[in-house]
């Protein structure tokens, strides 16, 4: 069952999927149908899901599950990661890729392998204050709180 994003708890459970290239407005807006159109029947052993998402930067995808009323389950978490695996292959993007960083580079959005980023933090081509989105964030309180943050506030703190 889709509920707005802004009216889950901040306690509900989100996932985030990054682009490794920027889709285009038409592309996003098919996605954002394919979505609405998921998040509708998602289910969790025939119980349907209090269930959301968000569509940021033509970039990311976040799926998000309000807990309290049902939990996802290992079943419905697999429908979701096959939904996601059909969207790459409609658009030929990699989405399920954790070993990439995405960050803020002026008012670009850039995409870099985990390597490469660490080469531009040897080069100080980018810095602690660069802000980075931090995909392992668990729920959407942290989501607003810690997902676009200064490298030096995530995980990427530590190649500095």
């Amino acid at each position: 069952m889709y509920i707005p994003f802004e009216n889950l708890p901040g306690e509900s459970r989100v996932w985030i999927y990054q682009s490794n290239r920027k889709f285009s407005e038409e592309e996003f807006s098919e996605i954002e149908t394919d979505l609405k159109a998921f998040v509708e029947e998602w289910a969790a052993h025939g119980t349907s899901l209090e269930a959301s998402y968000l569509l940021k930067y033509n970039r990311f995808i976040i799926l998000a599950v309000n807990q309290e009323v049902q939990a996802a389950t290992g079943c419905s978490i697999d429908s979701s990661v096959e939904f996601i695996q059909s969207l790459e292959k409609k658009y030929n993007v990699d989405l399920l890729d954790k070993m990439n960083v995405t960050f803020k580079n002026g008012e670009h959005i850039a995409h870099k392998t985990l390597i490469d980023f660490k080469k531009m933090v040897k080069d100080k081509s980018v810095s602690e204050n660069t802000i980075v989105f931090n995909n392992l964030v668990n729920n959407i309180e942290e989501f607003n709180e810690s997902w676009e943050v200064p490298a030096a506030d995530s995980w990427h703190s530590r190649f500095f």
